[in-house]
């Protein structure tokens, strides 16, 4: 199998490699945050790859140097239709810093994972850059940082309310959630000599315009307009009263077109426009069977880059989620709607991967935003028409939702069975809620999963996200309550005991969530160490834009019922809690018995440190 690569089976990132293309001119330049790999789990490739298929030509500028003088902002010059910027594959914020605020020393998407190749907002940087220096050339914006900072968003890293990006990066046009469709349909008229300016009726993107400008939009959409940024500003109740609607039509299948003002006297206007209702199989297929190298650019020779590692030998299965955990982007950037690939396509890369020099026969993970979401839609898609449930798991797993495993087991054993593949794992998180009836039991296709699962996918450690141990705190997460974790966890153990295996299930919890007391993290630590659980997998809430979490910790209220919430903003309070979960570490024992002392939880101190 001959899988010998030359660097024109990569897009150009140099006018060298331009030159080696034949190309006499550009058409779109994409700039991103993160280093350039030719895969389908990094969005500027895909970008790339989906324009390059209608026959646009396009380079990519890799974490251009914005501190010297701005050379790789000029070496490609001025793209015949227009330039893209993106911060990567992770908010640039959270890509830097840590929930305590304080600078990461790594970055898993640099050669090396050496910190420090991106700056800060790196979408508003980037695109003044750009606006400076060909402010006549159209600039479109995309990924994750642009598409959850599209409305007015609090930003926990200046902890203030920050107006949409599209106003403060100065770009024209911010395409939203997964974006190759509507990155084709903006190329293509941009190509047929459609002004920029005039691009206001395609789906999943967003513009700006003067408060008194006309613009045409399509006749069966309905519009809604939210509170100012102004409003927001002054009010938090506002502020949380837009995300409720931000959020509900998010996840609609027909949503509204949203319009909120802003500037000092709000005299612009930020116009979302829906998303589109509907992605076919097809189309997702389309998207993964493009020519990528499925390696990183030959600059980086010798060069590891840890998120490449993490990812080479894995298959993303489907995209969505509609799981609509509180502290969650997913939904919010991919949609509710699960959009699956085929059968085939799946096992087509199987074969693509098997191709690698290094592949030794095991997959990493067959997996998506959730492991088991695979194929499961409303057995009724009219009434999801109607849904406004941010949720179709939580409270309770809608009556209308077909939450069948079959499909999924099936394709996990026929890559399992393929020549050449040793084992594929699963590392994609578990909802381990889909798996029980109405009376709490596994059985059906749901046990047949599960046993397929944990005998033939788990690498040692099977991974499950519970996040807390308290069901008022897991009610505000939107997660389902503790004691289905405890179930899950006994059938674990009795498959385990079974088959004669020695895997273990690894918990990811969270502290410091809005409603979350260190009495609820006292109780955390009680639950654990009845489980006999020492937590690795752990961290400190972080609010991220654009979550339902992260308006609860600026407002204190919550967006939906706008009752007050308990919420932990004091760095030695974040800090205590985070220590319940490594109770059993020496020198955490005096503050936490301190602290139980205080809380009267005389009970916990006997059952974590004796008498």
């Amino acid at each position: 199998m001959n899988f010998e690569k030359k660097i024109t089976d990569w897009l150009p990132t140099s006018m060298k490699e331009v030159e080696l293309h034949s190309w006499s001119e550009i058409d779109v330049v994409l700039f991103t945050g993160d280093a350039y790999i030719d895969h389908p789990a990094f969005g500027a490739a895909v970008i790339g790859r989906v324009l390059e298929k209608q026959g646009f030509r396009v380079a990519i500028v890799p974490q251009p140097n914005w501190r010297d003088d701005l050379r790789d902002f000029k070496k490609m010059g001025k793209p015949r239709l227009f330039f893209g910027v993106t911060s990567g594959a992770m908010d640039s914020m959270i890509n830097h810093y840590t929930a305590a605020k304080r600078l990461r020393s790594n970055d898993a998407y640099t050669p090396g994972g050496k910190s420090g190749y991106r700056p800060d907002y790196a979408v508003v940087t980037y695109s003044k850059i750009i606006k400076s220096l060909f402010p006549e050339v159209p600039l479109i914006i995309g990924g994750i940082e642009a598409s959850l900072r599209r409305h007015t968003h609090f930003d926990y890293w200046s902890e203030t309310l920050k107006t949409s990006i599209l106003y403060e990066s100065g770009a024209d046009l911010l395409v939203w959630g997964m974006g190759e469709k509507a990155i084709v349909e903006i190329a293509l008229l941009l190509d047929k000599g459609v002004n920029i300016n005039n691009l206001h009726n395609i789906h999943q993107t967003a513009f700006l315009v003067n408060k008194e400008q006309k613009y045409n939009i399509p006749k069966d959409w309905e519009t809604f307009e939210l509170f100012s940024h102004q409003d927001c500003l002054k009010d938090k109740i506002k502020f949380a009263k837009n995300f409720k609607i931000i959020e509900q039509e998010s996840n609609k299948k027909f949503a509204r077109q949203l319009i909120q003002r802003t500037g000092d006297k709000s005299q612009f206007k930020v116009v979302v426009n829906p998303a589109y209702a509907y992605i076919s199989e097809k189309e997702a297929d389309s998207t993964y069977e493009l020519p990528y190298t499925r390696l990183p650019h030959p600059r980086y020779k010798d060069k590891e880059i840890p998120a490449f590692e993490m990812i080479k030998f894995s298959i993303n299965m489907h995209r969505g989620c509609f799981g609509g955990c509180s502290f969650c982007t997913i939904s919010a950037h991919q949609g509710k709607f699960i959009v699956s690939r085929s059968e085939k396509s799946i096992l087509n890369e199987v074969e693509e991967i098997k191709k690698m020099p290094d592949f030794k026969g095991y997959l990493s993970d067959l997996g998506g935003p959730s492991a088991n979401m695979y194929k499961m839609q409303g057995k009724d898609l009219r009434q999801c028409q109607t849904c406004l449930r941010p949720s179709c798991i939580f409270p309770s797993i809608c009556s209308n939702l077909d939450t069948n495993h079959s499909s999924l087991t099936q394709v996990y054993k026929k890559v399992n069975a393929t020549d050449g593949i040793k084992k594929a794992f699963i590392g994609s998180g578990v909802r381990y809620d889909m798996l029980f009836d109405k009376d709490e039991n596994i059985k059906d296709d749901k046990l047949e999963y599960a046993i397929e699962l944990i005998t033939n996918h788990v690498s040692g450690r099977l991974k499950v996200a519970p996040e807390h141990t308290d069901d008022q705190v897991l009610k505000l997460m939107r997660k389902p309550k503790f004691s289905l974790f405890f179930k899950f966890k006994k059938l674990f153990d009795h498959i385990n005991e079974k088959y004669k295996l020695k895997y273990q299930i690894i918990p990811y919890f969270i502290s410091s969530h809005p409603g979350s007391t260190t009495f609820e993290m006292a109780k955390l630590a009680e639950n654990t160490e009845k489980l006999n659980l020492k937590l690795e997998q752990v961290q400190d809430f972080t609010p991220t834009p654009m979550t339902l979490s992260a308006v609860v910790y600026y407002t204190g209220l919550h967006p939906y019922t706008l009752k007050e919430v308990f919420v932990a903003r004091n760095p030695q309070l974040k800090q205590l809690q985070k220590k319940f979960f490594f109770w059993y570490l020496k020198e955490n024992k005096v503050d936490i018995m301190n602290e139980l002392k205080r809380n009267k939880q005389f009970d916990i101190i006997k059952k974590l440190f004796g008498k």
